[in-house]
């Protein structure tokens, strides 16, 4: 693994790229100028960039939020979220599990997050006991998002009914505006522990990569991932033979600090062998 300073000397390898969002372009409440920086090199050398995200929200909603930060569509060439990616597959099932789901959906999530069903002809079940399947986007807006204890008992009642979970966000934790907390993965995590039966649409499942690639149009070996967890955009990528960078100061940038304001390059390699994989390269953060 090389240790990299600055983005510029590798992005001249390659001529797409598919990005993480969150921890590395921006933190859910702020834009990373030092990324849009970057994403203005990538376009103004030609490059395609592809903006992957775990967020469990139809593309557009994620592009008006980061268009609130300063971020222009014209920055990039094309995004998908796995909201997006739940969209589709409840319009279109790809497999009986999905078809048989059922139209009454219990949303456990925040209402920000309620777009992702917009348009659908789903039912909106108030209740578990109400509900044929449950959509989970993560941590509500009437609970603790950094304590699971809270979400026992609402994950006990999608139980008792034997409900069908989507996990829209296959996310374990994320960092909003300095806060670490939950995301839909590890409510998910927690419901497959209770025998729930789960499906996730995102990184690092193989499936989601395959619209991304049509849409680069570029053979695997040119494109370079990029992304701050190990566990689902450095393993995702691994899975569809793509070289990953890893950006440093996001989720496991505590992790990985070395007291002095930096990164501790023994901890960084340790860390990736201790999650089986191998990117390529690791930068501080995305900088050109």
């Amino acid at each position: 693994m090389e240790h990299l300073s600055r983005f510029a000397g590798l992005a001249e390898r390659y001529d797409g790229f598919v990005l993480d969002l969150w921890g590395v372009i921006h933190d859910g409440v702020n834009a990373f100028p030092h990324a849009v920086e970057t994403l203005k090199h990538l376009r103004a050398a030609g490059k395609r960039t592809l903006l992957l995200s775990n967020a469990p929200r139809p593309n557009w909603a994620v592009q008006k939020m980061m268009q609130r930060m300063g971020i222009e569509d014209a920055l990039y060439t094309d995004i998908l979220t796995s909201g997006e990616a739940v969209r589709r597959a409840l319009q279109s099932p790809p497999d009986l599990w999905w078809a048989e789901l059922g139209q009454r959906v219990f949303l456990l999530g925040p209402e920000r997050d309620r777009p992702v069903l917009e348009g659908l002809p789903l039912i909106d079940a108030p209740s578990p006991a109400e509900a044929d399947f449950v959509l989970n986007t993560g941590p509500d807006d009437h609970r603790n998002p950094s304590n699971m204890a809270e979400f026992e008992p609402i994950l006990e009642d999608c139980y008792r009914f034997k409900l069908k979970m989507i996990c829209a966000n296959p996310d374990l934790v994320v960092i909003r505006g300095g806060v670490r907390v939950l995301c839909a993965g590890s409510l998910a995590a927690r419901y497959e522990e209770m025998g729930g039966d789960v499906r996730s649409l995102g990184k690092p499942d193989p499936a989601i990569y395959q619209p991304v690639l049509e849409r680069l149009d570029l053979p695997p070996e040119r494109v370079l991932a990029v992304g701050d967890s190990l566990h689902t955009d450095i393993a995702g990528a691994a899975g569809v033979g793509l070289a990953a960078c890893w950006v440093l100061d996001g989720i496991h940038g505590a992790a990985l600090a070395d007291g002095a304001g930096g990164f501790d390059t023994a901890r960084i390699e340790a860390l990736a062998t201790e999650a089986h994989v191998a990117p390529i390269a690791s930068l501080p953060r995305l900088e050109w």
